[in-house]
C-alpha cells in the first residue's frame, strides 16, 4: 500500500470508483458519496455521506488537509464545486469527462446533443475555475466504459443476449469501437495525479483495441460462453423492432442503431506518452459465463 496522503474522491461508488477502491496499490481515500456502501470498508477508506449539489457538502472535510482530489462523478457536478475544493486545500484535481462530448454533438436526438453541450460547458467551467483558484487540473475522456456485470454498455448487451439468445444489429455493425475497462481507468487516474506534467491538459482514453461493433458483439457472446448468433437487419426494420422492445431497454435510444455503423474512435498516444496509458484488449469475461 502506498503511504501518500489521502486523496479526496468524489463519486467513489461509480464504476471507476469501485475499480479504484479495489486497486492493490493506491493511496488512502476519503470518499464523498450520497449513498456510501454498507460497512465494512477497508481501514484506509473513509466515507463521507454528502451530496455535491448541497452547498454545505464540504463541511465535514475541513479538518482533513487534503491537497489532491479525484473526481469520478459527472463533470457537471464537479465543475461548480471547484471553489469549495480550493477552500479545502485541494491543489491538484483529476476529473473524468467523456468522448461523448465529441461523438454526440451532431446526433439527431436533442437529448444526446444536450449531453455533448453539457460536457463541453462543464469542462470549460472546470478549467476556468481551477485556473482562477490555482488548482492544477487534468481532464480524462474515456470512450465506451465497461465493467463486467455493472456497466450500462457492454453488460446491457450481455443481458439482451441472455434474454434473446440472439442479438439484432442495424446494418452490418461496421462502425469502429474502442471499449475501455474501468480498472484501466482507475489506474490511469492515479498515474495522472502523480504526473505534474499532465496538469492543464485533457486526454482521450480509448480502449486497447479497435474493433467493429459486430466484432465487439462477438466478443460479448464469447465472454458469456455462448456461440455468436447475430441477426443483421436493415436499419429501418431495426428501428421498428426497437419501438416494440423499448420498454425492455431502459436508458436506450433509437440512435443506438444509427451509431452501429458510425466510427467512434480516438487517439490515445498522448496519454500513452504522458500517463503510461496501457489499456487491455477487449476480452470481457462474465462471472456466470455458460450458466
Amino acid at each position: 500500500m502506498m503511504k501518500d496522503e489521502a486523496v479526496l474522491t468524489l463519486g467513489a461508488t461509480s464504476l471507476i470508483g469501485g475499480a479504484l477502491r479495489a486497486l492493490p496499490r493506491r493511496p488512502a481515500l476519503v470518499c464523498v458519496s450520497r449513498n456510501p456502501p454498507a460497512p465494512p470498508s477497508p481501514s484506509d477508506i473513509r466515507w463521507i455521506r454528502s451530496d455535491l449539489t448541497d452547498r454545505h457538502w464540504g463541511e465535514g472535510l475541513s479538518d482533513l488537509q487534503m491537497t489532491k482530489a479525484l473526481a469520478l462523478a459527472p463533470i457537471w457536478t464537479v465543475a461548480p464545486v471547484v471553489d469549495q475544493l480550493a477552500d479545502l486545500g485541494v491543489q491538484r484535481l483529476v476529473s473524468f469527462s467523456s468522448t461523448s462530448r465529441f461523438t454526440k454533438t451532431s446526433s439527431p436526438d436533442p437529448a444526446e446533443r444536450e449531453v455533448a453541450e453539457r460536457l463541453a460547458r462543464s469542462e470549460a467551467l472546470l478549467m476556468e475555475r481551477c485556473e482562477r483558484r490555482g488548482v492544477a487540473w487534468t481532464i480524462l475522456r474515456p470512450t465506451l466504459i465497461y465493467l463486467e456485470g455493472r456497466d450500462q454498455n457492454v453488460t446491457r448487451l450481455a443481458r439482451l443476449i441472455r434474454r434473446l439468445g440472439v442479438l439484432p444489429l442495424a446494418g452490418d455493425g461496421s462502425g469502429l469501437r474502442q471499449p475501455v475497462h474501468a480498472e484501466d481507468l482507475a489506474t490511469v487516474a492515479m498515474n495522472a495525479l502523480a504526473t505534474p506534467g499532465s496538469a492543464g491538459r485533457a486526454y482521450d482514453l480509448p480502449g486497447g483495441e479497435t474493433l467493429t461493433y459486430r466484432a465487439m458483439v462477438v466478443r460479448i457472446f464469447e465472454g458469456l460462453g455462448r456461440r455468436p448468433r447475430i441477426l443483421a437487419l436493415p436499419p429501418g426494420v431495426w428501428r421498428l423492432g426497437f419501438i416494440v422492445a423499448r420498454p425492455f431497454l431502459p436508458g436506450s435510444s433509437a440512435q443506438m442503431g444509427a451509431r452501429m455503423e458510425a466510427d467512434l474512435t480516438f487517439d490515445g498516444r498522448a496519454a500513452e506518452a504522458d500517463l503510461s496509458w496501457r489499456a487491455r484488449p477487449f476480452r470481457p469475461r462474465f462471472p456466470d459465463a455458460g450458466a
